[in-house]
């Protein structure tokens, strides 16, 4: 028979006799709300308090009190006693409900609580018998429910509210019970669940169940034996326990469960925080034996020799025995660390585990014992079982503490399966994968290495940190692994830096990046875009075209949201060539970007470069290894015979390309700029300070001309002493009916006089177009021509002669003119003295206005004009056919007095009139500028 070992985890707290303040023999005791209640033989109730010590007492009854239960949810007291009989007919057992707190108040110890409930418990429909047991269910309140067993097999039941007597009152009868044959209820039990509430009774021949919830309780038998009086108690998970001399047995709802076969009379049974209480009669010696049983961990707790026990109960943490000579026995158990170490000295290490964990003790407690056990453990060399606890400590203990004792070369088995369960269980960090990896590569496991980093293939997270797994996969050459860590992890930049500077697997590099989101392959591009350019340039820029234009196409993607190609440039870097391509693609393609003009400044710079790393090009095109050295590529060449030739051609090459890309760079320059536009797409210094860098006259000519800068366009033409591109260009520039500027023929004729060569052709030619619009006054043109010591008079004889020409029929005209308004000045003078001095005499006889006969009243004006009174109407102060003239005259007058003050139009007039002399000689003779006033 399995013997239980027995352990001291209880110890006694204080024992002594019951204070002398305690009347008449112990008859029932309950306990609750930090207080023993004793009810005694000659019907009074005490108190004790923690102390053990009488706190208080009253008289329940005047006689006897059988039984009592002090409940927890609220502070009564039901007693079951003998009081005096009414009649001789009628019994004298009461059940009573005191309320406590109403006497706590009245401040005195003497003083009995407020008895707010009496009920006679036989009546003629409930006879009399012997009370047998007693229990109270505290339902919601004010609501309890109260079975009294009876020996005649019957349960009297009440249920309801005593203070207000408003109560129910059923009995329940249990099977098998006859008339002949008396069988006591021994033991009840209330079980609580749900909604559902069952009532235990044990008798000596059976253990029943009522399910109280049916109307009428509905009864089952569960077992056809059963046990006597204080040997019933119900667990902590409301199952019934029954304890009978072979053994002790439980029963739920359906009935008999597990079974402990404890030898021995069951004196008394109880249940305290998952510990089974029993005192036990020994039939060796005789004696009562109070055994606390840990049924979990099959292990005696605490035994102790007692002498017989009248009343067991559980308060203040402890289990208090009372005894028949009114001695008490308070027992407490230890805590946790005097068990532990209890055990530790015993090297019960299993028990010590099981302790805690029953015991439901916090995880750090647990993981303290089992990381003892492992040191116990590895000191006797059993290394496996060691690391099976160390194991049980992840979470708790500090990795480094078991990574340091199995860090020996014999011991990496162990080491590495705690480093799986430590990635397992998410606690791994960076260091813990390194070292994992590291194991599973120097014990060449590929194996564990596939299973560790594929177990969690298409579910969820890794769990380890993947930048240590592919750094230390790749250091160790599991480049498929570090490759499956980073693909998995999304890790794309890992995964093509393996593919790309391990593997040197472009092609595939190329797809993996075609199958990313546009935004990953951007990111991507940008990082290893120069080594996929340097070797796969061609799939390189279709994938960089499909990400800057085919997303808008096919996804209705906005050209703004799109990559950009500039964000793009900085991996075309020695690879001009390929950007000038994949730049001309995409603007082939897209016509309205964004970065247009970016572009465009790109292309321009790409176009108009002269060294555009083409020898390094060349070489290759013609299988020469680019890294020759000079004196190597002399040697070839001269074993070859063909080392001119071919330097020769390359020239050629380089030239031919040049000249086109400039091709390219003027078609883009016109292209950039239309008509219609006044800005261009692209930065117009930018173009210029290449087109000078690249010495590109075109270029520069165009942009000139564009931006109207043509004294800039001429003077190229200059630098270049191109005399027939000069004339051609201000016949082109120079004409102002066209929008040219005509200043540029003084420019020309300037330096044509500064030239210091023979240029005659190219003067004459220009004085004809000088002459034409009258740019230069003769005496200008002298003056400039003069300082050319290769130019003779016979080159502007002609010029000379028709300017003196046309200046003397100027003057002839200007003469005429003047004798004119001299004699107009005259006659306007005769009159106005002739109006001053002598009478006019009006003879006109009809109305000018009407043309009728001219009659009084009549208005005559001294220009000679007359007019009835009533034809003038209200305005008789001027003459009608007058007054416009006049009046125009006058606001001429008034207008040129106004624009004399406005210096702004005058100086105005004076620079945009051929002669500003004349504009002048203007302003004096309609006397604007002559009249002077302070």
């Amino acid at each position: 028979m399995y013997q239980w070992r027995k352990f001291e985890f209880f110890e006694e707290k204080y024992g002594g006799k019951i204070p002398e303040d305690v009347t008449g023999e112990i008859q029932c005791c309950s306990s609750g709300r930090g207080k023993v209640v004793i009810g005694s033989s000659d019907g009074s109730v005490s108190f004790l308090d923690r102390g053990i010590k009488f706190d208080s007492g009253f008289q329940a009854h005047s006689s006897s009190v059988l039984f009592l239960q002090h409940l927890k949810q609220r502070n009564f007291l039901v007693t079951v006693g003998e009081d005096e009989q009414i009649s001789p007919q009628q019994s004298g057992m009461c059940l009573k409900v005191f309320d406590l707190d109403k006497a706590q108040e009245e401040s005195t110890s003497s003083s009995a609580p407020d008895c707010i409930g009496i009920l006679r418990i036989f009546t003629n429909q409930f006879p009399e018998a012997k009370i047998t047991s007693f229990l109270v269910l505290e339902e919601v309140p004010p609501i309890l429910l109260i079975a009294i067993g009876l020996d005649n097999g019957c349960i009297y039941c009440v249920k309801g509210d005593i203070a207000r007597e408003r109560i129910t009152r059923f009995k329940l009868q249990v099977d098998g019970v006859s008339d002949k044959r008396q069988t006591p209820i021994t033991g009840l039990g209330f079980r609580l669940d749900g909604l559902s509430l069952l009532l235990f009774a044990v008798t000596p021949d059976s253990v029943n169940s009522f399910a109280m919830q049916a109307q009428p309780p509905r009864v089952q038998t569960l077992d056809h034996i059963g046990s006597g009086v204080n040997t019933v108690t119900m667990s902590d998970r409301s199952e019934l326990i029954v304890g009978r001399p072979e053994a002790v047995y439980f029963y739920e709802v359906d009935g008999r469960g597990p079974c402990w076969a404890f030898e021995g009379e069951k004196k008394f049974m109880g249940w305290f925080r998952g510990y089974l209480l029993c005192v036990i009669a020994d039939p060796k010696t005789g004696t009562n034996v109070f055994n606390v049983y840990d049924l979990r961990n099959r292990l005696i707790a605490y035994s102790l020799v007692v002498d017989k026990v009248s009343n067991m109960l559980c308060e203040w943490g402890n289990v208090i025995l009372i005894t028949a000579d009114k001695s008490l026995l308070c027992v407490a158990e230890k805590d946790m660390e005097s068990k532990l170490d209890m055990l530790f000295k015993k090297n019960l290490y299993t028990v010590a585990i099981n302790l805690v964990q029953s015991q439901h003790a916090d995880a750090a407690a647990t993981a303290n014992v089992m990381r003892k056990y492992g040191d116990h453990l590895y000191g006797k060399q059993d290394y496996d079982e060691a690391m099976s606890q160390y194991i049980n400590t992840i979470g708790h203990l500090e990795p480094s503490f078991v990574i340091q004792k199995f860090l020996d070369a014999q011991r990496i088995y162990n080491l590495t399966n705690y480093l799986e369960k430590l990635h397992e269980k998410g606690l791994a960090s960076k260091d813990h994968t390194t070292l994992l990896l590291n194991c599973y590569t120097k014990l060449k496991d590929v194996e564990k290495l596939n299973t560790f980093i594929r177990k969690e293939d298409g579910i969820g997270e890794l769990k380890f940190d993947v930048e240590t797994a592919i750094r230390v996969c790749r250091a160790a050459n599991y480049h498929e692994h570090a490759m499956y860590v980073a693909k998995k992890a999304g890790k794309h930049e890992w995964y093509l830096k393996i593919l790309l500077e391990d593997l040197g697997n472009y092609d595939e590099a190329l797809q993996y990046i075609s199958s990313l989101e546009p935004s990953q392959a951007g990111v991507t591009i940008k990082e290893y875009g120069k080594i996929l350019i340097e070797h796969k340039p061609k799939e390189a820029i279709d994938i960089l075209m499909r990400l800057c234009t085919e997303q808008g196409t096919s996804n209705g993607v906005y050209l703004s949201m799109l990559p950009s190609p500039v964000d793009f440039i900085n991996v075309f870097v020695q690879h001009p060539h390929s950007l000038m391509d994949f730049l001309e693609r995409y603007a082939e393609i897209v016509k309205d970007s964004p970065a247009q003009a970016e572009i465009n400044n790109t292309l321009l710079e790409l176009y108009l470069s002269k060294d555009l790393n083409f020898p390094s090009i060349s070489l290759s095109e013609n299988g020469l290894d680019q890294n020759f050295t000079d004196h190597s590529v002399a040697a070839a060449m001269s074993k070859t015979g063909s080392g001119k030739k071919e330097i020769a051609d390359s020239n050629d090459t380089i030239e031919k390309d040049c000249v086109e890309r400039q091709q390219k760079g003027l078609e883009l320059l016109k292209i950039g700029w239309p008509s219609d536009q006044e800005q261009p797409l692209y930065d117009v210094d930018l173009a210029i300070i290449l087109c000078e860098m690249n010495s590109f006259k075109e270029g520069l000519l165009y942009l000139y001309e564009k931006m109207k800068l043509y004294k800039e366009v001429i003077a190229c033409y200059m630098q270049n002493h191109d005399h027939e591109g000069l004339i051609a260009c201000c016949k082109k520039l120079g004409d102002s009916g066209k929008g040219g500027d005509p200043s540029l023929w003084a420019d020309l004729l300037k330096y044509f006089g500064e030239i210091g060569e023979d240029c005659t052709k190219e003067v004459k030619e220009v004085l004809t177009y000088i002459e034409r619009d009258d740019i230069l006054p003769p005496i200008i043109v002298l003056q400039t021509l003069a300082k050319n010591p290769c130019l003779t008079l016979s080159v502007i004889k002609d010029y000379i002669a028709r300017k003196l020409e046309q200046e003397s029929k100027i003057i002839e005209e200007d003469r005429r003119a003047v004798e004119k308004y001299q004699e107009t000045t005259k006659n306007m003078r005769k009159e106005i003295e002739d109006l001053r001095s002598n009478a006019r005499i009006f003879q006109l006889s009809k109305c000018t206005a009407c043309t009728f006969t001219l009659d009084i009243p009549a208005v005559h004006f001294m220009c000679m004009h007359s007019f009835h009174q009533r034809c003038l109407g209200d305005n008789e102060t001027e003459c009608p056919e007058c007054a416009p003239e006049y009046r125009s005259v006058v606001e001429m007058k008034r207008s040129l007095e106004h624009n004399s003050k406005d210096q702004a139009l005058f100086f105005q007039q004076v620079k945009g009139s051929k002669d500003g002399f004349s504009v002048i000689a203007e302003y004096f003779g309609k006397g604007i500028i002559s009249k002077t006033s302070d």
